[in-house]
């Protein structure tokens, strides 16, 4: 049942991890068998083909990769790039260490969370977008800044950004 509050907010309720497939997992498995140090770019390779790392996948890939469910656990969950429910659409990244928050980054995520009516770390009600903290984007001269899915913006201010996440909306449309 939803919460009337997060409801009206427009965030997305935690939900029942979704059902995944197996047979994708199992050929990207497959692929990186043989490889020293696949772990992370099997990851990756599972996010990039579901669009995150189903929490019922640890199991299979644990097992495939002779490891713990607890390691492959404490890798998904120790990277902030790997995410354990659907993303949005569009991912905004807005950089949070010293430059930028010497710069306005803290104001520029509140002013970007009340637009979107969604927290770091969530996703908008409708799917839209996944707001997201980052730790420098290597923009440090161009504070504050953000990414807008593999875009970087440094100087972000809310407008700007709000109108590229408009332009890149739109442009999923077409």
């Amino acid at each position: 049942m939803k919460n009337d509050r997060s409801a009206r907010r427009g965030r997305q309720e935690p939900t029942t991890p979704p059902t995944y497939d197996h047979a994708a997992v199992a050929a990207i498995l497959e692929r990186w068998q043989d490889v020293p140090g696949n772990l992370l770019p099997i990851l990756h390779d599972v996010q990039e083909a579901l669009g995150f790392v189903p929490p019922d996948s640890v199991n299979q890939l644990a097992r495939a990769l002779n490891r713990s469910r607890a390691e492959v656990h404490g890798v998904i969950t120790f990277y902030h790039d790997f995410r354990q429910q659907p993303g949005g659409r569009h991912t905004l990244k807005v950089c949070q260490a010293e430059s930028c928050q010497a710069m306005g980054s803290r104001r520029l995520t509140a002013d970007l969370e009340g637009e979107l009516n969604c927290k770091l770390g969530e996703t908008t009600g409708d799917g839209a977008v996944t707001l997201d903290a980052v730790y420098c984007l290597g923009m440090c001269a161009c504070s504050p800044a953000v990414m807008l899915d593999d875009e970087v913006i440094g100087r972000a201010t809310p407008g700007e950004v709000l109108a590229r996440l408009a332009d890149a909306e739109k442009e999923a449309e077409s």
